[in-house]
């Protein structure tokens, strides 16, 4: 009898140990708000496996436009905000939600189309130039509307084009989704998009697409990081996010970057100023 009720207390205090250690395992996690092309076009899933077989630290990313994922840091719901529209990320610092913004790396902006190519825009270098043509000929164009940073990239282009399209204008049509999805619709219309590089490599539903315009200076495409603030947010996972932070921008996380690719083609060049 005592030595059964001694194996019971033993198994007690082991369940006790084990589920204390399994709560530590679980406390070592952080949540990440990004933009949807970190995540669709695979980098994420490349990535974050290696960092926690390094750190033990489990990323919960989640993935929505930039101007969300800067939303969800402003309301203190992440740890870290990794996004890609620095005039915002900049208005992030300035208005206290983190102390510093961190350069990652970069890819750059593609306008897809069909091969048909009705604005005739094919083998153009000027972005803004292949926007004119394209409201021209009223041909259509598909917006992801979500306030993410692919669309604050648009709307700098249109904008720089001397021109303000709008959900009235029926060759202009706006999805509010991610990159994904637009990319599907554009694909189903014969529309052109503006995508980044990334998440195009990584889309299979291509149909009659094709990459129409690039290599214009003002399509690149910069990527940042930032821990979101303490002093805001208490309840902020600061060492195990900053030592995400340090992780991406370290050589180890800048080669990791570097080495993910499809096809052979490198889908995010990494450039953390040291």
């Amino acid at each position: 009898m005592k030595k059964s009720i001694r194996n019971l207390l033993l198994a007690t205090l082991t369940g006790i140990a084990l589920n204390g250690t399994q709560a530590v395992a679980q406390e070592k996690s952080i949540v990440v708000s990004s933009t949807t092309s970190t995540e669709q076009s695979g980098l994420f899933n490349y990535i974050l496996p290696i960092f926690k077989m390094k750190t033990g630290i489990e990323v919960k990313v989640v993935a929505v436009g930039t101007g969300q994922a800067l939303d969800i840091g402003r309301r203190g719901d992440a740890d870290v905000v990794f996004v890609h529209d620095k005039p915002a990320e900049e208005k992030f610092v300035e208005e206290g939600f983190s102390t510093k913004r961190y350069e990652v790396m970069y890819n750059d902006f593609i306008l897809i189309g069909p091969k048909a190519d009705p604005a005739k825009i094919g083998g153009g270098k000027d972005i803004q130039v292949a926007l004119q043509k394209i409201a021209a000929t009223q041909a259509p164009f598909i917006s992801r509307a979500d306030k993410s940073g692919t669309h604050a990239a648009e709307l700098r282009y249109w904008k720089g084009a001397g021109i303000t399209p709008s959900s009235s204008q029926s060759w202009y049509k706006e999805t509010g989704s991610g990159m994904g999805p637009a990319l599907n619709t554009a694909s189903a219309m014969n529309g052109y998009i503006l995508a980044d590089r990334g998440t195009w490599l990584s889309f299979k539903n291509r149909g009659d697409l094709a990459i129409l315009v690039q290599g214009d200076p003002k399509l690149f495409n910069q990527y940042g990081v930032m821990l979101v603030n303490l002093a805001k947010f208490p309840h902020v996972k600061k060492v195990q996010g900053q030592e995400f932070i340090d992780w991406l921008i370290s050589k180890n996380g800048q080669d990791v970057i570097a080495s993910y690719k499809i096809d052979g083609e490198q889908l995010f060049f990494p450039n953390a100023k040291k």
